[in-house]
């Protein structure tokens, strides 16, 4: 939405001439719609959050967005996008022929937001946006993962995906990487990079660290 609201500022000074009462006006409006996002969309749905794992919603930036696109290259089949948020990431999967694309948010807000995003692309019947927590979510049948959340949630969440996604499936972490796993790929810099994640690999130097541990034991 931040995008949004800049793409809407330039195009007002590139058509007329504004003056200083209307730049006022035009920053206070901007603050008003920002101040908007937080109190109608972010603040309801975050109270319903367990404490553990709250993350503040950021929306991925278009660089974020083309980083974890790339790292996806030349996959297919279904993708999950866990804590979805204002959904940008399914909708771009879905434009690179990613199906199912599936969304899961509890904020009900958000939830909504992603709704609508999708509507007004036109792809609000190939794409699924779903208020659920990611904890309870089957994740076996998803070749293909992509999360943007804090890195306290992400060392909760690695033996969730350990256990349940399939042997070929791929993850594909924004913002922050994985506390305890390493990388079989990167792409971008600073805050827009992003890390990439065969399960295969993982799984392997899980069972042979196993294997060592049973040796010296």
């Amino acid at each position: 939405m931040e995008d949004d609201i800049q793409e809407e500022m330039l195009s007002e000074f590139r058509e007329r001439r504004v003056g200083g009462w209307q730049i006022l006006q035009l920053a206070a409006g901007t603050g008003l719609a920002v101040y908007a996002v937080w109190a109608g969309i972010l603040m309801p749905g975050f109270r319903r959050v367990p404490l553990k794992l709250q993350v503040p919603y950021m929306p991925a930036s278009r660089a974020q967005v083309c980083n974890v696109m790339t790292l996806l290259k030349g996959r297919s089949g279904g993708i999950a996008d866990l804590g979805s948020g204002d959904g940008r990431i399914v909708l771009e999967a879905c434009r690179q022929g990613f199906s199912p694309a599936v969304g899961y948010e509890l904020n009900p807000w958000l939830v909504r937001l992603a709704r609508f995003h999708a509507w007004r692309a036109g792809l609000h019947r190939r794409v699924s946006y779903q208020r659920e927590d990611l904890w309870k979510v089957d994740l076996s049948t998803y070749k293909n993962v992509t999360v943007f959340l804090a890195p306290s949630v992400l060392s909760l969440l690695q033996k969730k995906l350990l256990a349940e996604l399939p042997e070929d499936a791929l993850i594909v972490a924004g913002r922050f990487p994985f506390p305890d796993w390493t990388a079989c790929k990167l792409e971008g810099e600073g805050a827009d990079r992003a890390w990439a994640y065969r399960i295969q690999e993982l799984r392997r130097r899980y069972q042979s660290q196993d294997t060592k541990s049973l040796v010296l034991n």
